[in-house]
């Protein structure tokens, strides 16, 4: 028979009764405990025990004369696949030293990034520039390295063009939008001819945003309190108006998101308010009202039919809260982070759910799950680092390394050491084969929609490609033939690693039949699988100095590992395909038997 100090707590695992049972002695008192005692006596004398910290105590209610109260635990565990996602920063020889990082205060990322390049507002005497660095040129930075700049003002914000990696946007404090094209070849000397100038913010602007599924499309934010849609499928080099003006907002707008097919867009306002709007049409669908919260950015959840904003509280802690898209009136959640003053950057990846929270001025980088069920958002864990941030910027998940079990990473701007530092977040993992489970189809570099299509009022959802390494990834949409600096030969050390889709390009552009005549096709051939087999991870050999430490040779040891693992797998793969042909042969033969 249990003691009565026991029954007090009824629904106590066995463990728990055993220990309960040996402290029973040092009670203070006879006879049954009333349940806060017990619970208090509990907590001081088993706190060298690792209780969870998701045990719910149900029912608990002040003990009346006589009567004995139970109290059950309920642990409340989620089973999920990323509890133990770490962040992991890369080494000093792998980060990008003695960057000229911006002083600006406003609240962007000052920070770009695509499988290609990786793009940084910088200081610059006399207007704006920003640096485009190689995302292989890892080490300090020359102090003379070439800029891209020919904007009036200082640079505020800067995307990549998510359908073509060598196309980059940048919105300045002299009220003009530029497009650039970024040549292949390294920069030699600064970049200051623009393929396109859009004009038509009366003030300076404070944000640009690509659209998600449509190409040629971008939308602009200034400080005149519009919000512009540009259309960039046009000959002209500047475009002096917009397709459709958003009029519909009080104060200047810092933030931006759009949701999955680009049908709604959510802005942040200076007054507070969130707003829901259809950007075709220009109004308003729904607006938030809330006084408890105030909201700087916002943020869409993928396909969760939801919003997530971050911003301040009430009594000013930073805090951040979940609506449902349809309904704003209230915040299905509101979570309080911590009291300090630095803007909230939220990343959401909807592959994984996993939503990522990084502050402005601190090292933290918080992430959580999120699903549509409540508890909406549940808590993970969090990277910490001395070094405080001033901006960020994601890469996208075709630029990820699968291998190493990556599924995000993230490139921390820290002027107070003139660094970007990576990091990658990483899902433990003991097997070294391709984790599908992790890495569903994601969405790829080309655009389901062309800006006439969905000017007229169509929806698509994004084409999705595998992340799989050796699957067949969908490369940039072909450029328009006015555009011939885009279409220079690039170096091998800057192109994809999979070379399928440039060899059919290559193919398709042979300029006549009697250089077909003069060289033979096997030859062709042979001279490209040959330039391939100098490719090893992405790096060429013949341009890659051979290893003088042994860190590097490490390195070079580890790349050709992965790369072997890559071919095996890529043989395994062609093995699988091969046998589905022959099945397929082998039933079309029996069908054509039959009949």
């Amino acid at each position: 028979m249990l003691p009565p100090s026991c029954v007090a707590l009824g629904g106590c695992s066995e463990l728990h009764l055993r220990t309960w049972t040996a402290l029973e002695p040092r009670l203070p008192c006879e006879g049954p405990v009333p349940t806060s005692l017990a619970f208090i006596y509990a907590k001081r004398r088993l706190c060298h025990f690792q209780f969870p910290r998701n045990v719910v105590v149900v029912g608990e209610q002040p003990a009346g004369p006589g009567c004995t109260q139970q109290m059950s635990w309920h642990p409340q565990y989620r089973s999920s696949k990323f509890r133990h996602v770490f962040g992991k920063p890369a080494s000093k020889e792998n980060c990008y030293d003695s960057v000229p990082i911006t002083r600006s205060v406003h609240d962007n990322h000052f920070c770009a990034v695509n499988p290609h390049f990786i793009a940084v507002v910088t200081e610059c005497a006399g207007g704006g520039a920003f640096l485009v660095i190689p995302l292989n040129q890892t080490g300090k930075l020359d102090p003379h390295y070439p800029k891209v700049c020919g904007h009036r003002g200082n640079i505020l914000d800067i995307k990549w063009n998510p359908f073509n990696d060598f196309e980059i946007a940048s919105c300045s404090e002299d009220a003009t939008i530029k497009l650039w094209d970024i040549p292949k070849q390294l920069l030699t000397r600064n970049l200051t001819v623009y393929r396109k100038e859009l004009v038509g913010h009366a003030r300076r602007v404070g944000l640009v945003e690509w659209h998600p599924t449509a190409a040629n499309i971008l939308f602009s934010s200034g400080y005149d309190y519009k919000v512009m849609i540009w259309n960039l499928d046009t000959k002209e080099s500047v475009i002096m108006s917009p397709m459709r003006t958003i009029s519909c907002h009080q104060d200047v707008i810092l933030s931006m998101s759009f949701n999955t097919n680009g049908s709604l867009l959510a802005t942040t306002c200076k007054d507070r308010k969130i707003r829901v709007v259809d950007p075709r049409l220009g109004t308003v669908l729904q607006e938030a009202s809330y006084k408890g919260h105030r909201a700087s950015k916002v943020l869409f959840l993928g396909n969760l039919k939801k919003l997530l904003s971050t911003g301040t509280s009430r009594w000013n802690n930073r805090q951040m809260a979940l609506w449902d898209q349809d309904d704003l009136s209230v915040p299905l959640t509101e979570e309080d982070l911590d009291g300090s003053s630095g803007v909230l950057f939220p990343f959401y990846d909807p592959d994984t759910n996993m939503l990522y929270v990084v502050g402005k001025g601190d090292g933290n980088i918080r992430y959580y799950e999120v699903s549509a069920d409540k508890p909406h958002l549940t808590y993970l864990t969090e990277f910490r680092s001395y070094n405080p941030q001033k901006g960020i910027g994601a890469m996208p998940k075709r630029g990820l390394d699968v291998s190493s079990c990556e599924i995000f990473r993230f490139y921390k701007l820290i002027t107070t050491k003139s660094l970007i530092e990576p990091v990658s977040m990483i899902v433990p993992r003991r097997s070294e084969s391709y984790q599908e489970d992790i890495y569903p189809p994601t969405a790829g570099a080309q655009p389901s929609l062309t800006a006439h299509e969905w000017l007229s009022g169509m929806n698509k959802e994004p084409i999705l490609v595998s992340l799989r390494p050796g699957s067949q990834l969908l490369s940039p949409r072909p450029l328009p033939p006015q555009r011939p600096l885009s279409n220079a030969a690039a170096p091998a050390s800057l192109l994809p690693v999979d070379p399928t889709p440039k060899l059919a390009t290559e193919d398709s552009r042979r300029p006549s039949p009697l250089l077909e005549e003069k060289v033979p096709r096997w030859a062709v051939e042979h001279r490209l699988e040959e330039k391939k087999s100098w490719l090893t991870n992405g790096f060429d050999v013949f341009e890659c100095p051979p290893p003088k430490t042994e860190n590097e040779l490490l390195q070079m040891f580890y790349r050709q590992q992965e790369e072997i693992r890559r071919l095996r797998e890529l043989l395994t793969q062609r093995e699988v395909e091969a046998k589905q042909l022959e099945l397929e042969i082998k039933n079309l033969r029996m069908d054509s038997g039959q009949f």
